[in-house]
């Protein structure tokens, strides 16, 4: 059971495995996109088809309809994730030995719908992926293996997203085996260190200049590709949009939001701590230019 391409990662990793047998993938139903909002199916379908297997889509996971249809399929085990649906207790207690959640993140920080993109928002040094028994709460069923890693300076949400995908792939399929004979024991989480990483939106990416820049510089790097980081420059009859797409932290101090220097190197932005030097933005409507080209075309003393 799984919606985006991380979970469709992991299938492609769940069906090269000869030591099991897929019997069906379950998906978020199709979402209309693009301008023609034309119906598209989401990655993990696409992957199923490909490769032959059925592919079922209600809903709701807690439809009568659909349960039944699970029942019928009388899985083993059940796969979750990046569903994008909380699971009914009817459908967690169908598989005979549970459901098993690939879960981004070192549990029990950040439980919930965006792991990855917190913690790098929050500067956490290092993150990782869980492989948990599930259970009725969100995010709560005991461990039975973890892996970490680091997360680099470099690190945008989506280079995380990609590498975090592979490595619960390959856990999840180093796990599942000695799940099943009983060898690994389902532990309880911690109690200390529960965090929440709530659902993203798009006002998220807002860069609030009263923040350290440090702050901002993980933001613009976690909320990449969306919803990106964005400010707005003072202009008649209303302020415009600009988006930031790359910069970093640096020395200077001023009022929050002031233009402290507009050179080819960056426009450099003061903060509630430290400065944030601005490499790559785009105005509203407007491409992306580097630094060197907004400054040779734009006075700004001031970002809003």
């Amino acid at each position: 059971m799984g919606t985006p391409d991380l979970a469709r990662t992991v299938l492609a990793a769940l069906a090269e495995d000869a030591r099991w047998q897929l019997v069906a993938v379950v998906a978020q139903p199709d979402k209309p996109t693009g301008r023609g909002l034309q119906l598209t199916p989401p990655p993990v379908k696409v992957e199923a088809l490909a490769r032959g297997l059925p592919v079922l889509q209600p809903l709701k996971a807690r439809d009568p309809e659909f349960l039944a249809q699970l029942r019928a399929l009388a899985p083993d085990l059940i796969v979750v994730a990046a569903y994008g649906q909380i699971l009914p207790q009817a459908l967690l207690d169908i598989p005979r030995h549970g459901c098993l959640n690939v879960h981004t993140s070192i549990l029990p920080r950040w439980r919930g719908a965006a792991p990855i993109q917190w913690a790098i928002a929050e500067g956490d040094a290092e993150t990782g992926v869980t492989i948990m028994r599930m259970e009725a709460g969100l995010d709560t069923g005991p461990i039975l293996s973890l892996v970490r890693t680091a997360i680099t300076g470099e690190e945008t949400g989506q280079t995380l997203h990609d590498r975090l995908a592979v490595l619960g792939a390959k856990l999840l399929c180093e796990t599942i085996p000695g799940y099943v004979t009983g060898e690994i024991l389902p532990q309880p989480q911690p109690a200390e260190g529960v965090t929440y990483a709530r659902k993203i939106t798009r006002d998220d990416g807002r860069l609030d200049w009263t923040r350290p820049a440090v702050t901002l510089w993980n933001r613009l790097r976690a909320f990449t590709p969306w919803p990106g980081a964005f400010c707005l420059m003072p202009a008649e009859p209303n302020p415009r949009l600009l988006k930031v797409h790359d910069a970093q932290p640096v020395a200077g101090s001023g009022e929050p939001g002031t233009v402290l220097s507009a050179a080819k190197a960056g426009l450099v932005v003061a903060c509630g701590e430290g400065a944030l030097r601005l490499t790559e933005v785009q105005p509203e409507a407007g491409r992306r230019l580097t630094a060197e080209q907004f400054v040779a075309g734009h006075r700004v003393a001031r970002l809003l």
